[in-house]
């Protein structure tokens, strides 16, 4: 048995066992997903406190449901729906908020050809750029290239058509290439004015 093979058995046998009510092995689950859905929150709502409330009610959420997960294999994708579902819930409570927090993490292996400079500029303007999306569209893009989810599976987890999900990609993709357009411009025209 390959290592995927073991892990997908261990993590089956912890659904198994949270299903029944052992709180240990629910535990035990969320430690190893709860990096990776706080990472989607915090990429979908871009506000590290929202993002954590969304990751609880998540959390609570599969708690509470886990009986009505009927196969155990299913397990992170439900997760990421039940995340997904929570970050839309905050993020219709929040959207009046007028201002987005912006939150640049470090990558800890940057490029050994890059400089770390350009990596902090990027990261920034991408999550400028991500923010201004609205939140369908980032969603899409966050699960898509964060998950590294096929959009047919993207589409599942919203509970959408392939094709809504699809066009919701391609619309984000366009925007963030549109402004990367419009900054490419400017800094052109910075350059050809000095002296």
């Amino acid at each position: 048995m390959c290592c995927a093979e073991w892990v997908a058995t261990m993590q089956r046998e912890l659904v198994v066992q949270a299903r029944n009510g052992d709180l240990e092995a629910f535990t035990q689950l969320l430690k190893v997903s709860l990096r990776r859905l706080t990472g989607v929150a915090n990429l979908i709502l871009r506000d590290s406190d929202l993002a954590e409330d969304a990751v609880q009610d998540a959390c609570l959420s599969a708690w509470r449901g886990l009986r009505a997960l009927r196969d155990p294999d299913a397990w992170d994708a439900w997760l990421h729906r039940l995340t997904v579902r929570a970050c839309y819930k905050v993020g219709r409570k929040e959207r009046r908020r007028s201002m987005v927090e912006l939150h640049v993490t470090s990558d800890p292996r940057p490029a050994p050809d890059r400089d770390i400079s350009t990596d902090v500029v990027d990261r920034d303007w991408l999550g400028r750029e991500l923010g201004r999306l609205g939140l369908d569209q980032r969603t899409v893009m966050v699960l898509h290239y964060y998950l590294d989810l096929p959009v047919s599976e993207v589409a599942e987890i919203l509970d959408i058509p392939y094709g809504t999900a699809a066009s919701r990609l391609h619309r984000g993709l366009e925007t963030l290439r549109a402004s990367m357009r419009e900054q490419l411009e400017h800094d052109h025209d910075l350059v050809t004015e000095l002296p």
